[in-house]
C-alpha cells in the first residue's frame, strides 16, 4: 500500500540540507505541501545562507510545491509567523517535522555554559517553540502529526556532548507528554534518533560510512511517523537502512519494611531494586504511582 501526503501540509524545521532536505523533499514527492524553514547556518550555529530556498527550487522542479522560510527556531514569534504564512498559503498544518539543530561538541570540563545553553535553546526550546505554533491549529483540525528529532546521545550518552544529550534526552520526555496531551484530537507526536551523515556528522565519521548512513536511509522511518497510520509515543532508531525501536522502562520495584528502609536496606536490596527481570514500558508517568500503591497494597493484604 503506498503512503501518501497528498492535500497535507508540512513544515521541516532545519530543511536546507542533510536529514531535514531528504524529508522535504520525500514529503514533496509524495503530494504534501511543504514549507521548508533553515536559517542556513553552519554547524555551530553561526552565519546564514539560502539553503531554504535552493531546496524550494529543487521541489518546484521536480512539480511539487513548496516556500521557504528563514525563521529561527529560538524565536517563538517567528514560529508562530512561519504557521501563519503556510495556513495563509495552503489553510491547514498537518504535519512538524522538527529537525534544527547545531553542535558545540567539548568535554563538560570544558564547556562553557553559553554553550550548553545555546544547544538546549535551539533543540530543545527550539521545537517546543515550532510545535507550540502549530498545536492549537492542529487540535482544532483534529488531525497532526509531530516528530521531534532526538539522538542516541540523549538516549544512551557520548562523551563530549552533554549539552546535545541533555536537549535530545528532554525532546524524548516532550513527546512523551504531548503524546497524552493530543490523544482526544488525534494528534500523534513521535521521536526519532537518526543517525546520518549531514554536515553535522560529516568530520566525524570516516568517508565509507558517510556515505552508508546518508540521510536517504533514515527518511522512511521518519515519513511513516507522521504518516496517518502513524503510531504515537514511539521512540524509533534509523540509520543505514537498519531501523530500531527504544522503550524506557522500569520494574515492578521492590518494598523495603523496617530497618530495611534505610541507605543501608537500600544498599543490600540493590541487586533486586535494579534487577530487570519483569520491566515493562508505562505509558504515562501516573504508571510509578500505581506500581508503588499496588506493591503496598499487597503488603497489607499480606
Amino acid at each position: 500500500m503506498s503512503i501518501s501526503f497528498k492535500d497535507r501540509v508540512a513544515i521541516v524545521t532545519g530543511a536546507g540540507g542533510g536529514l531535514g532536505r531528504a524529508y522535504a523533499l520525500e514529503l514533496a514527492k509524495r503530494g504534501a505541501k511543504v514549507m521548508v524553514n533553515d536559517l542556513g547556518a553552519a554547524r555551530d550555529g553561526t552565519g546564514h545562507s539560502d539553503a531554504a530556498l535552493a531546496v524550494v527550487e529543487e521541489i518546484k522542479a521536480a512539480g511539487g510545491e513548496a516556500m521557504s522560510n528563514g525563521g529561527s527556531v529560538t524565536e517563538y514569534e517567528q514560529m508562530v509567523e512561519m504557521v501563519a504564512k503556510a495556513k495563509e498559503a495552503w489553510g491547514e498544518v498537518h504535519i512538524l517535522i522538527n529537525n534544527a539543530g547545531i553542535l558545540r561538541d567539548k568535554s563538560f570540563t570544558k564547556m562553557e555554559p553559553a554553550d550548553f545553553d545555546l544547544v538546549v535553546k535551539v533543540h530543545l526550546i527550539g521545537s517546543a517553540n515550532a510545535t507550540k505554533a502549530v498545536w492549537d491549529t492542529m487540535r482544532a483540525q483534529n488531525y497532526g502529526r509531530i516528530l521531534m528529532t532526538a539522538s542516541s546521545t540523549g538516549l544512551f550518552g557520548n562523551f563530549g556532548q552533554a549539552n546535545y544529550g541533555a536537549a535530545k534526552l528532554g525532546l524524548a520526555g516532550l513527546t512523551k507528554t504531548l503524546y497524552l496531551e493530543g490523544a482526544k484530537n488525534n494528534v500523534r507526536v513521535n521521536t526519532l534518533a537518526p543517525v546520518a551523515g549531514t554536515r553535522m556528522t560529516e568530520d566525524i565519521f570516516p568517508e565509507e560510512a558517510y556515505k552508508a548512513f546518508g540521510p536517504e536511509n533514515v527518511v522512511p522511518a521518519a515519513l511513516f511517523l507522521v504518516s496517518e497510520d502513524a503510531p504515537s509515543n514511539a521512540i524509533v532508531g534509523a540509520g543505514a537502512g537498519v531501523y530500531h525501536s527504544a522503550w524506557v522502562t522500569m520494574n515492578k520495584g521492590v518494598l523495603l519494611t523496617g530497618d530495611d528502609r534505610s541507605v543501608e536496606g537500600f544498599a543490600a536490596h540493590w541487586a533486586e531494586i535494579s534487577d530487570r527481570t519483569g520491566d515493562f514500558v508505562p505509558q504515562s508517568g501516573a504508571e510509578q504511582s500505581q506500581v508503588i500503591l499496588s506493591q503496598l497494597q499487597a503488603a497489607m493484604k499480606g
